[in-house]
């Protein structure tokens, strides 16, 4: 049984070779099989190479030379993972290293659902080291998107989340946006297909800036998710 991890990253050379030796170590002591795959989404400052240099056992780096957003660039990986578990997570490993061994344990405990996807609200501790302003506008914006989305999860812009291989391949050969609104998309079309969901908790270790502007991105998600949600039911009317 292999396991497939994803880390999206845009001009990280700050960070990512912390973060591969990171995950090379972790991987290795807590998986037999697995591979760890670096998406480049376009970055100009070599973060790719600085990888590629570590050479490390069972890393490599996809991607494309030019920017075109964090949801082209967990699409391209997903697409290309090998792993019977899919998961995504950030490059600043956001929500540290065990949240992979976790993700896996309880995919295999709930009889590995088609996407288990991390959530900050089901734990007390999930907003941890938040100051309250930017916990209650995180939660806030969270409600309103799943709100106007129609979904129940608790959490769906959590930058953690795991696909079985059928549902990494049926749902993200479907996506098509590159922006910060691909989970959504990728949650309507599982949705869509009935796939089967299961949620997680999880809590931020490594903080960093978030790279959300409250009011205006809310705004924006709220039309892209009207868009998104006529494209993905126009085309699985035509797929039928």
């Amino acid at each position: 049984m292999q396991i497939s991890v994803i880390i999206p990253m845009y001009n990280e050379t700050s960070i990512i070779a912390e973060t591969a030796k990171a995950l090379s170590d972790y991987m290795t002591l807590n998986f037999e099989t697995y591979e760890i795959l670096f998406s480049d989404d376009g970055s100009i400052d070599g973060c790719g190479d600085v990888v590629r240099n570590l050479a490390l056992p069972f890393v490599r780096v996809t991607g494309y030379q030019k920017n075109q957003g964090k949801g082209c660039a967990v699409r391209t990986a997903m697409l290309e993972a090998k792993g019977d578990f899919v998961m995504f997570t950030d490059a600043d490993l956001a929500y540290g290293t065990d949240v992979i061994r976790r993700a896996y344990d309880l995919w295999e405990k709930n009889g590995r659902p088609n996407l288990l996807i991390g959530s900050r609200n089901l734990g007390k501790d999930g907003y941890e080291g938040y100051t309250w302003v930017r916990k209650i506008m995180s939660k806030v914006y969270i409600k309103v998107l799943c709100l106007v989305g129609g979904f129940k999860l608790s959490d769906s812009q959590c930058g953690c989340k795991g696909f079985d291989q059928r549902a990494s391949k049926e749902i993200f050969r479907r996506c098509k946006v590159n922006g910060f609104a691909f989970d959504f998309e990728a949650i309507l079309w599982a949705d869509q297909l009935g796939f089967r969901i299961t949620e997680m908790p999880v809590k931020i270790i490594n903080h960093r800036e978030s790279k959300i502007h409250i009011f205006r991105d809310t705004f924006r998600m709220l039309r892209d998710l009207r868009t998104i949600r006529k494209d993905v039911k126009k085309t699985a009317k035509a797929e039928k």
